[in-house]
């Protein structure tokens, strides 16, 4: 493929610049450019900005709705959001769900549950990993049993992101305890409002709560909820991430910080020159930019190829890795930049009337919540140690 834009593609980021000029709240871009957390309303609030413009579906078929964008197109979309503040489009249910319904789903399902990912009706989560069942996730011990027209389900999810703001969750179930782990598996969707649920909040190192366990006591799920077939839910696990890798690669995030680092380094001082004439600091910034560089090539073929039909291969895995990799490495910079001033969290600074000592630069007043946040994305979507197994194993036909 090109990988050169073209005047069609550079009169596309024109348009999409102006559009988040217009259109983006700038509240809800500054709490973004300094890594603080959104309130559903505020997440929901730009969803629908988008839904009413028709780009929030933006990396779906024509077909179902989708906006038609190349490989191209969609990247400059997520790169210009990501540098003008923008919330990411909530990956549960348009990015994850979505693709496994089209691919596998019924036309019920399809025509009830695609709709409502764009309109609000519906906000998904996802109940994939259990307490001793992370990156071993064929050894799910959830279990699902067909009672009549109803699966009944006991166990337990954990790591559920959002939860607290979700009304659906779609489940990794076993409906088979003998045999090969991966071969009991299945992929059913459930109503959060079912009685037999529990959700519970998990606090987490950075003070946050955005991940919560899911209990299920007898819950009782419609059989139609099950999608494809009983015990091909490994198949399309596997399909859902390929997915979520791709989105963890994050280009258009490390391309805003890489932008916001070399701003700090030209105004940060180490004794009497900017940092950014530091040939330490200068190298490995350097080194950040041209891995950077390289991740988006990638990224742009794997697009591609996804458009052109392509299954999900090894280089999602490679995505996963260094674009997980990159933005760790991105904050942990960052946090050296500023030094002493990375050690204070001080989220008051966005509240209406503040007039406290600005101890940090406000758009990163909470670097230091955000550097411990983030030590999770090489965790979460597969472990980066598990994603080396997958591509050894992808490329060697092991």
């Amino acid at each position: 493929m090109n990988l050169n834009f073209t005047v069609a593609d550079q009169a596309f980021r024109k348009e999409v610049k102006n559009f988040l000029n217009e259109n983006l709240s700038q509240d809800i871009a500054t709490k973004m450019k300094a890594d603080f957390e959104l309130s559903k309303v505020e997440i929901e609030s730009w969803h629908a900005v988008l839904h009413q413009q028709g780009w929030l579906t933006y990396s779906w078929p024509k077909e179902y709705g989708g906006t038609g964008w190349n490989s191209v197109q969609q990247f400059i979309f997520e790169e210009e959001s990501a540098m003008a503040g923008a919330p990411r489009i909530l990956p549960f249910g348009l990015k994850m769900l979505a693709p496994v319904l089209m691919e596998f789903g019924s036309k019920e399902q399809k025509d009830y549950w695609l709709p409502r990912m764009c309109d609000g009706h519906d906000w998904w989560c996802q109940g994939y990993s259990e307490p001793g069942s992370g990156s071993d996730l064929a050894s799910l011990k959830t279990s699902a049993v067909r009672d009549g027209k109803d699966y009944i389900i006991n166990g337990q999810k954990t790591w559920t992101t959002l939860g607290q703001h979700a009304n659906m969750i779609f489940c990794l179930v076993r409906t088979n305890a003998t045999g090969k782990p991966q071969a009991g598996i299945s992929f059913i969707l459930v109503d959060l409002a079912t009685p037999g649920i529990e959700m519970r909040p998990i606090q987490t190192f950075d003070g946050g709560k955005e991940v919560n366990e899911v209990f299920f006591t007898d819950v009782r799920v419609p059989a139609s909820n099950l999608v494809g077939e009983e015990n091909m839910g490994w198949t399309y696990a596997k399909y859902l991430l390929a997915h979520e890798r791709n989105g963890i690669a994050n280009v258009g995030i490390s391309n805003q910080k890489l932008t916001r680092l070399k701003r700090l380094a030209l105004s940060q001082k180490r004794g009497s020159k900017p940092l950014a004439e530091d040939p330490l600091f200068a190298a490995r910034l350097a080194r950040l930019e041209i891995e950077l560089r390289n991740l988006e090539t990638t990224n742009l073929r794997v697009l591609d190829g996804f458009a052109h039909g392509a299954g999900p291969g090894p280089e999602s895995s490679m995505l996963k890795i260094i674009g997980s990799e990159l933005e760790q490495d991105f904050d942990d910079l960052t946090r050296r930049a500023l030094g002493r001033h990375a050690q204070a969290h001080t989220p008051e600074v966005f509240e209406k009337g503040y007039n406290g000592p600005q101890v940090a630069p406000k758009n990163m007043a909470n670097q230091s919540t955000a550097y411990f946040n983030k030590r999770k994305v090489s965790i979460y979507g597969g472990s980066n140690e598990i994603q080396k197994n997958i591509i050894t194993k992808m490329i060697l036909e092991l």
